[in-house]
């Protein structure tokens, strides 16, 4: 294969309509959350992931499986972890059976912020998904993801 193999210009095409359909749809979505409750799409996430947790057993992620659940680094994730407890949205705290496991839960504050912020976060999809939907390039993306359902 060469570099201008139709089979790999099509991929790199496929890639960069993927990349834009992304693109677009992130920054629609942070304008209205930044804008409605002073969050960004990536803290929104991750409010999102942790309040998910339960109490049960393996009901509490580690810091790792928060980083791959919101697609940043372990390090990023710390630091927006922190913010996020600063903000008095998060709290860390030692795990009972490992001490060098530190749990993350959201506050009471941070759950009603969540609350707050999931309709607006919604909404602003729906409106970029369907506003990328118009664009012929976009449009076969859009109804792929608009199809994908979570796994069971």
């Amino acid at each position: 294969m060469t570099a201008t193999d139709p089979a790999l210009t099509a991929l790199s095409q496929s890639w960069c309509a993927l990349s834009l359909l992304h693109g677009k749809i992130e920054a629609q979505v942070e304008r209205a959350l930044e804008g409605k409750h002073g969050l960004s799409v990536r803290e929104y996430s991750l409010l999102n992931v942790l309040s998910r947790q339960h109490d049960g057993p393996g009901g509490h992620l580690q810091m790792k499986q928060v980083a791959d659940a919101v697609v940043l680094s372990q390090s990023a994730t710390t630091r927006l972890v922190t913010r996020l407890e600063d903000r008095g949205l998060l709290t860390r705290y030692l795990c009972d059976t490992d001490r060098r496991g530190i749990y993350t839960d959201v506050t009471e504050a941070g759950l009603a912020l969540l609350a707050e912020a999931r309709p607006t976060n919604d909404a602003a999809l729906r409106e970029a998904f369907d506003e990328a939907a118009k664009n012929p390039a976009l449009a076969p993306l859009v109804q792929t993801v608009e199809e994908l359902r979570p796994p069971a």
